[in-house]
């Protein structure tokens, strides 16, 4: 009996471009239903027609083979396997599940050559519930004993991230091949458990005492995610004596491992030593360039992939390449191999558009990156982190804290490095509450408190003024790497608490943890804000003699601010001229604050001039200086330097403070009068000058001040952003909590003078973060000893 006519033939699209290639998918729509075959023996016709079938499927021409089918009376399982092989390898998996599904409403019983078919479709058209029905079908038929099914179970829900049921499969199988455990391991590669995978290897060499070169492939790629040069070298080992060295999928695989495991040099030994290199193995060579930070060499052999051995990059050579424009700042590089991209028709492509996205971002243009990210048709929970980090280092925390908001709204979930992304950045605006929000979130999912999230708590709360909080989750880590303990020592420098953060790089080094660049950044900063000279000597001499460090441009400011404490300007002067590096704007900047604080207009005029002269972002500079002549009564100069900053187009920055209540964070400007509680605010405002004993001004100026300047300022002290801050978190708060407060300059010394007396008479800790440090009042006194 004939069935229905099927309208299944495929029309090749006309396009030249390999891509392009693929049969057309088949609309649903097209197919007519099927009518339950008669079971009968196949006619010589029928055999006929399925050797013809098998011709057109094993030579790649689907449309004449489902013109075949089509004819065909009564195709057998054998047929519909064949069939079902060509959808699958012509990649139109949905196609091939619906024609499994035809074949059982036909009648027609599946066998063990039509399961792993199918099961493998599920996998890669992404169909988790399909594949769990599939495998129960052949439960119930009892073919689940067979070992190419199986294998495929495996091999499906490991792409589809489901590793329990993988190893259900596995644990259950009465028979087991190479492929089964090579599955396995594969699995945990698949999922980024490098440590699981090379278990599980170590397992299959002491059960079978053997391997093949796919064992080999995985168990390496397990090492480059554990960083396991060690074991890779024994690896290596065993791919000398079993034969496989000239193995060019072994040879790329140990390529890749050893350019991961930072042992660039080994893998250049390879490279160099192998005969008929493939487009992978070159791309591996790239990849480790890139990620040991040998950009030169990167670029160097890209070309002579495309001259020596006249191999054209493909998608993975531009995704290794797109970050060694990041290392190097290189924008315009950056845009050209974008622009390649685009003339070989690599995009869009997911991961490219990510790693430009992430490119962009790092070379300062945020706004390209947006751009790129918003034309995305796919995107992935990394796309999302590339765009998050992208605003979050160009200072867009706003953008940022907007976005991640965005992410709750898509079906992706943030993941450990979207948190650690998004913490700076409640941490830059000041947002204590949510950053608490955070981890609130944090603890009710499943991504837990990793090594990298923990730092990132522990940043947010120090940057947010709750040093205790950050020490106590710092303390709370079960391992803490030295991100962690830069982290911390940072913490308690930027709160004027230098001893501790002393204490705790001795801690560190008891630890066996051993510092770096950063560390003494975060040391040095301690002793310079402190005002610890001697220990500041002692460590920035110890960075090359015991460390082999060799201190940076950021070392040398922090040596600049420590001198400016002793007064003696000619020291700093000298030291800054000795310098083997060349002086930025932050280190004459250094000197600039250093004159200011004691009061030598001479040396602020020489540190101003070298500010100016590098062309740097000065708007800070200008304002100081102008201070300090005001001071002095040079009105003349006053205006000289408005002048220059007009002539310039530089503005005074807006100056605003915030505090953080418990339901809302609230900014004042001076004078602020927006608020419903003002008439409150100014009561208590009134209070507390009258308890402290101050006028309600006091101006620090020179009484050379002309008489109109003098009345223009004369109510803006008592009434500056953060004495109105700080009023209304008095009267929002219970008696005794500490009032946080962040305000985006420096702190005038009258309001510094006002505060401590605060703290005194209100006996609150006012915790106060400014351009440059937190101040901690308490009791009358500050913790930053009135140098700032």
């Amino acid at each position: 009996m004939a069935t229905t006519h099927l309208s299944w033939t495929l029309h090749r699209p006309s396009h030249s471009h390999p891509s392009d290639r693929r049969p057309q998918r088949i609309p649903r729509r097209q197919r007519s239903p099927i009518t339950r075959a008669v079971s009968r023996p196949l006619t010589p016709t029928d055999l006929s027609m399925t050797r013809t079938l098998c011709a057109h499927i094993d030579s790649g021409r689907l449309d004449d083979a489902l013109q075949v089918f089509d004819k065909m009376s009564q195709p057998d399982t054998f047929a519909w396997n064949v069939i079902i092989r060509g959808l699958t390898n012509a990649g139109l998996y949905d196609e091939a599940i619906e024609f499994y599904h035809q074949m059982e409403c036909l009648g027609v019983r599946a066998d063990n050559f039509t399961y792993p078919l199918v099961i493998k479709c599920c996998a890669e058209s992404g169909a988790m519930l399909e594949g769990l029905r599939v495998h129960s079908k052949a439960i119930k038929t009892r073919l689940i004993s067979d070992v190419y099914a199986c294998n495929a179970l495996i091999a499906m829900y490991g792409k589809l991230g489901s590793v329990g049921c993988a190893e259900k499969v596995f644990d259950e199988m009465p028979v087991r091949d190479l492929v089964s455990w090579n599955s396995m391991i594969s699995v945990f590669v698949s999922v980024g458990d490098g440590r699981r995978s090379l278990l599980w290897f170590r397992e299959m060499w002491a059960e079978r005492g053997e391997t093949d070169r796919l064992g080999i492939v995985g168990a390496l790629a397990g090492c480059s995610l554990v960083n396991c040069g060690k074991l890779g070298k024994e690896i290596h080992c065993h791919v000398i004596r079993f034969g496989f060295e000239s193995d060019v999928m072994v040879q790329t695989s140990l390529i890749n491992m050893y350019g991961k495991c930072r042992n660039v040099g080994f893998a250049e030994r390879l490279f160099n030593g192998m005969f008929g290199r493939s487009v992978a193995a070159w791309n591996a060579m790239i990849g480790g360039y890139v990620l040991n930070e040998k950009t030169v060499e990167a670029f160097h052999c890209w070309r002579k992939m495309q001259e020596v051995d006249n191999l054209d990059p493909v998608v993975v050579t531009m995704v290794n390449l797109v970050p060694a424009c990041s290392q190097l700042k290189d924008l315009l590089l950056g845009k050209s191999i974008h622009g390649a991209a685009i003339r070989k028709g690599f995009l869009p492509h997911m991961i490219l558009e990510t790693a430009l996205v992430d490119m962009y971002g790092k070379c300062g243009k945020w706004e390209l990156a947006e751009s790129i990210f918003g034309q995305m048709v796919d995107r992935s929970v990394t796309t999302w982190n590339a765009m998050l980090a992208a605003y979050v280092q160009n200072g867009c925390h706003w953008k940022a804290l907007n976005m991640f908001r965005d992410l709750f709204y898509q079906s992706l979930r943030p993941d450990a490095f979207t948190i650690s992304i998004i913490l700076p950045s409640y941490a830059e605006v000041a947002s204590l509450r949510e950053g608490r929000q955070v981890q609130s979130y944090i603890i009710k999912s499943d991504i837990g408190f990793n090594t990298c999230i923990s730092n990132a708590i522990v940043y947010m709360y120090a940057t947010c003024g709750d040093i205790k909080t950050a020490r106590r989750i710092f303390d709370a880590m079960k391992l803490k790497d030295v991100v962690s303990w830069n982290t911390i020592i940072m913490g308690y420098a930027i709160h004027g608490c230098g001893r501790i953060a002393v204490d705790l790089f001795v801690a560190m080094q008891e630890e066996g943890i051993k510092p770096n660049a950063s560390t003494f950044f975060s040391l040095l900063s301690s002793c310079s804000i402190s005002g610890m000279i001697e220990e500041g000597w002692r460590y920035f001499n110890s960075m090359k003699q015991e460390y082999g460090i060799d201190p940076g441009i950021e070392h040398y400011s922090c040596m600049v601010d420590l001198l400016g404490r002793t007064g003696n300007l000619y020291l700093v002067k000298n030291f800054i001229w000795k310098m083997p590096l060349v002086p930025t704007a932050k280190i004459w900047g250094s000197l600039l604050r250093a004159s200011r604080n004691n009061g030598n207009i001479e040396f602020a005029e020489l540190a101003a001039e070298q500010i100016f002269s590098l062309g740097h972002d000065n708007t800070g500079c200008y304002v100081l200086l102008s201070n300090m002549y005001a001071e002095l009564g040079r009105w003349d100069d006053v205006e000289r330097i408005r002048c220059q900053m007009q002539n310039e187009g530089l503005t005074k920055a807006f100056k605003q403070s915030r505090v953080e209540l418990s339901s809302r964070t609230c900014s004042f400007v001076n004078g602020d009068t927006s608020y419903i509680e003002t008439p409150m605010i100014y009561d208590a405002l009134d209070i507390i000058y009258a308890q402290i004993g101050e006028s309600i001004y006091n101006p620090s100026a020179s009484k050379f001040i002309p008489i109109d300047v003098l009345k223009k300022r004369a109510s803006l002290p008592s009434t500056h952003s953060v004495r109105l801050a700080l009023c209304l978190g008095l009267i929002s708060s219970s008696v005794g909590t500490p009032i946080h407060i962040r305000k985006n300059a420096r702190i005038c010394e009258s309001c510094h003078h006002v505060l401590k007396k605060t703290s005194l008479v209100t006996k609150r800790e006012i915790i106060i973060g400014d351009s440059k440090i937190f101040h901690h009042f308490k009791d009358g006194k500050c913790c930053c000893g009135d140098y700032w």
